[in-house]
């Protein structure tokens, strides 16, 4: 049975939560609320295990921190014998306009942290990861506060349907593989 890890980038604490640098928790939140399973605390990180039309999927939310994500990334890579090219990494990207979402099967970490540290800890950038477009809209000097900001009222909305739509893209990724999914996705506009 093939598996896979889904790691969605994120920091703990309730301050970090609904802020832009959490949206991989909250993609791997969505995935694991839509197939009826849970997380529970484990070693680096929230861990929730799942079977799907026979697919094991190991999805995890690392509690290490957004800076030392690499940790538990190979951690569970390494405890659940999993291929690195059947790991997901789902974060964030300042890059990407809101609207729009991005995989590619590696990649330089870009400036993000989370991504410069499982590079760091695998040892390469060639693993697949799912950018979700945040936009730039900050001042020179902002992004930091940007970046863990809350979304705002008018990017909420918009911000649901993309979560929901990244649950079919995970699902995707996982039963047709990382090149029909950059296909079906990397072009497509979100709207309301």
């Amino acid at each position: 049975m093939s598996k896979f890890l889904l790691a969605g980038l994120g920091n703990i604490g309730s301050e970090y939560a609904n802020t832009r640098h959490n949206i991989g928790f909250d993609i791997a939140d969505a995935f694991v609320e839509q197939h009826k399973s849970s997380f529970s605390s484990d070693r680096l990180a929230d861990v929730s295990s799942l079977k799907w039309k026979g697919k094991q999927i190991v999805v995890i939310k690392p509690t290490t921190y957004m800076n030392l994500s690499g940790k538990a990334v190979k951690y569970w890579l390494d405890k659940e014998k999993i291929a690195i090219e059947n790991l997901l990494v789902l974060v964030d990207e300042l890059a990407l306009p809101l609207n729009k979402i991005r995989i590619r099967p590696g990649g330089s970490p870009a400036g993000h942290n989370g991504l410069s540290s499982i590079q760091e800890s695998l040892g390469t950038d060639q693993y697949p990861k799912l950018r979700f477009g945040i936009g730039n809209n900050f001042p020179k000097g902002g992004q930091v506060d940007f970046v863990l900001g809350k979304w705002t009222p008018e990017e909420a909305p918009l911000v649901k349907l993309k979560v929901e739509k990244c649950v079919s893209v995970l699902e995707s990724f996982i039963f047709r593989g990382i090149s029909q999914t950059m296909t079906d996705w990397n072009k497509m506009e979100f709207s309301l």
